[in-house]
C-alpha cells in the first residue's frame, strides 16, 4: 500500500510476500526498543491533562478460555494481547511486528537455522526469569495444539542453546513470514500447571489478571505487572472490561460513562454514541460474516448447491439496510484493500435465475434445512438470508443459538447441521495470506470437522498449492500460486464470505491518549493513558 500505516490511519498493507518481506514484517528496525508510531497527536488530548486511575471498557464477547495455548476466543484473546508477550508481537494497528521478549532480530545461521535471543531482564508477573526452556515450552505446546498447529507446520524443532538463547530449526525456508508467525505464540512459565493455565495464568506483559469473568455480564481485571520492562508499560493503577454482548448494553455504557471504550457500536447507535461526546470510528479490515456448509451432507456436498446460495442473495441490500453502508461486497477471499488481494475467478453476484439454473442442475427442488445462526450480530441477517433463500425455491429455517462448537468435531458420521451462518477474522493473528487461508481451510479442525472439507480433491489441491507458496522464495510466483488458490476457494465455497466488514470502535478521544481502534475484534489499551476528564 501506498499510504503510511499508522495507527489512526489503518490500510490493511499484508504480508510483503517472498524475498520483499518489507511490510507487514518489519519490526521497530535496530537500536533500542520504542513505542511503535501511535499517531496520537489528534486525540485531542492536552499535555498538561492529569492521568485516571483506570482504563475501562466494554467487550463484545464471551469467553471462559484464558489459556493462552492455542486461544481464538475474540474476548480472551484481546487480553492475552495486554497479559502475555510473544517473541515479537503484532502492532493491530498497522500489522507490522515489533521485539517483544526478543532481544533483536532472529539471528539467521543458515536458510532453516535460526536464533532468538531474550530480552535483558525480563520477568513474569510472579518475579520468576524469562528463559529460553519457558519459550521452548510454549512453543511445543502451541505447534501440538489443535488450533495453532496449522500456523507453526514450518517449524520442525525449537531448543534451547543457553538460558536466554532459542534455537528454531526450520523444515524449509520460511523467512518471509518468520517474525510475523513467530508472534503467535505467547509465552507463559513453563511451570505452570494445566489448571493454573486454565483458571489464572501470568505472562511478561505490562499486565497480570486480577479477576477473570468472561461470562455475559462478567468482568475482567487486570493491574499491573510490577516486574515488566518492556516498551508498553501500564500507564494506571487498573483496567476493567466490561462482557456486555448486548449492543444497546455496551451504548448505554459509554453514553453514560461508565466505559472509556466499546467494541462493536452497533450501527443504529452510532449517532446515540456520537451525542454523548464519543467517537465512532470505524476501519476496514478483514472482519466478516460467512456461511458454512455441512459438505458431507447432501444436497451440500454438491458445489452447486452451494453456489446457488451465494447467487440467491442480495448482498448489497444487506450491506445498505443491516449493516449501514459499513461494508464492501466479496470479489475475492481477500479485501480489496489487501496487497496481496486477486479478483477471484468467481464473482458472486445477485442472480436469482442463476441460482434457479444450479439447483436444477443438481436435481434439488423444494430444498429445506436449518440455517443455525450465531447469537451475536449476524443474527440481524438471518430474515434477509431467509427471504432471499426463499424467492429461489429454498426453504431455511432459522436456528437462532449458542454454536456447540464441541459436537462440531472431527467425526466418521456425518455431523448434526445443514448450513451455519456466523462472523470469523483471523486477521488477529496476522494478516499474510497464507495464515488467512489456512485458518479455515488447512488441515485443522475447520475442514476435518466443521465444513468437513478435507479430502475432496479440491481441499487436496488447495493445500498442495499452500505448501508451494510456503516454500517459493519468489514474491511475484508466490503471488501466482496464492491467486490460483483464491479461485479454488471461491468456486467450491465450503466456508465463504458473505462481505468484509468495517469494525467498529466507540471511544472517548480525550480520555484516552494514544488509543486507536484496529480492524479486527478486540481493543488495545498497550501504551494509552486514561485522562480525568
Amino acid at each position: 500500500m501506498d499510504q503510511k500505516l499508522t495507527r489512526r490511519g489503518f490500510l490493511a498493507g499484508t504480508a510483503a510476500t517472498g524475498a520483499l518481506a518489507a511490510l507487514t514484517l518489519s519490526g521497530c528496525g535496530g537500536g533500542d526498543d520504542k513505542k511503535v508510531e501511535s499517531g496520537s497527536s489528534d486525540s485531542g488530548a492536552a499535555a498538561s491533562s492529569t492521568p485516571a486511575k483506570a482504563i475501562t471498557a466494554a467487550a463484545a464477547y464471551s469467553s471462559t478460555n484464558v489459556n493462552p495455548i492455542g486461544n481464538s476466543s475474540a474476548l480472551m484473546l484481546a487480553a492475552t494481547w495486554h497479559v502475555f508477550e510473544g517473541l515479537y508481537d503484532l502492532d493491530l494497528h498497522n500489522y507490522t511486528t515489533y521485539k517483544a521478549l526478543a532481544a533483536d532480530e532472529p539471528t539467521k545461521v543458515n536458510d532453516t537455522t535460526y536464533e532468538v535471543t531474550l530480552r535483558e531482564g525480563a520477568k513474569f508477573s510472579d518475579g520468576s526469569d524469562v528463559t529460553a526452556a519457558d519459550v521452548a515450552n510454549a512453543f511445543e505446546k502451541n505447534m501440538a495444539d489443535a488450533t495453532y498447529g496449522a500456523f507453526l507446520e514450518f517449524i520442525d524443532t525449537v531448543a534451547t542453546k543457553d538460558d536466554k538463547t532459542v534455537v528454531f530449526t526450520l523444515k524449509y525456508p520460511f523467512e518471509s513470514l518468520l517474525k510475523g508467525r513467530l508472534s503467535v505464540v505467547k509465552v507463559f512459565p513453563a511451570a505452570l500447571t494445566e489448571d493454573q493455565l486454565k483458571t489464572m495464568p501470568i505472562g511478561s506483559g505490562p499486565w497480570k489478571y486480577d479477576s477473570i469473568n468472561g461470562d455475559e455480564g462478567g468482568v475482567i481485571k487486570f493491574v499491573p505487572n510490577p516486574e515488566y520492562n518492556g516498551a508498553y508499560p501500564a500507564t494506571c493503577e487498573e483496567m476493567e472490561w466490561n462482557v456486555l454482548l448486548d449492543g444497546t448494553a455496551r451504548t448505554t455504557a459509554i453514553t453514560d460513562g461508565s466505559v472509556l471504550a466499546i467494541e462493536s457500536v452497533p450501527d443504529a447507535n452510532e449517532q446515540t454514541v456520537a451525542a454523548a461526546g464519543a467517537e465512532v470510528e470505524y476501519v476496514p479490515g478483514f472482519a466478516l460474516p460467512f456461511l458454512m456448509f455441512n459438505t458431507k451432507k447432501a444436497p451440500f456436498d454438491d458445489v452447486r448447491v452451494r453456489q446457488a446460495f451465494f447467487y440467491a442473495l442480495d448482498i448489497e441490500k444487506l450491506i445498505a439496510n443491516q449493516m449501514a453502508g459499513h461494508a464492501n461486497p466479496v470479489t475475492s477471499f481477500l479485501p480489496e484493500a489487501y496487497s496481496n488481494y486477486h479478483r477471484a475467478s468467481t464473482v458472486y453476484t445477485h442472480d436469482p435465475e442463476k441460482a434457479k439454473q444450479l439447483l436444477s442442475e443438481a436435481g434439488v427442488s423444494n430444498l429445506t434445512f436449518d440455517l443455525m445462526v450465531n447469537n451475536n450480530w449476524v443474527n440481524a441477517l438471518a430474515a434477509q438470508i431467509k427471504e432471499d433463500l426463499g424467492a429461489v425455491g429454498v426453504t431455511a429455517n432459522i436456528n437462532e443459538t449458542k454454536i456447540d462448537w464441541a459436537a462440531l468435531a472431527p467425526s466418521d458420521s456425518i455431523l448434526p447441521y445443514d448450513v451455519m451462518l456466523t462472523p470469523g477474522d483471523p486477521s488477529c493473528f496476522g494478516n499474510d495470506p497464507d495464515l488467512l487461508m489456512t485458518w479455515w481451510y488447512g488441515d485443522n479442525v475447520w475442514t476435518q470437522g466443521r465444513s468437513c472439507w478435507k479430502g475432496t480433491p479440491e481441499w487436496t489441491e488447495l493445500n498442495t498449492l499452500l505448501q508451494s507458496a510456503r516454500e517459493e522464495g519468489d514474491a511475484a510466483k508466490q503471488q501466482e500460486i496464492w491467486n490460483q488458490c483464491f479461485d479454488i476457494i471461491a468456486e467450491n465455497v465450503p466456508l465463504y464470505p458473505l462481505f468484509h466488514r468495517e469494525t467498529s470502535t466507540g471511544y472517548y478521544a480525550e480520555q484516552l491518549e494514544d488509543f486507536a481502534p484496529i480492524s479486527t475484534t478486540g481493543l488495545v489499551f498497550l501504551g494509552t493513558t486514561p485522562l480525568e476528564k
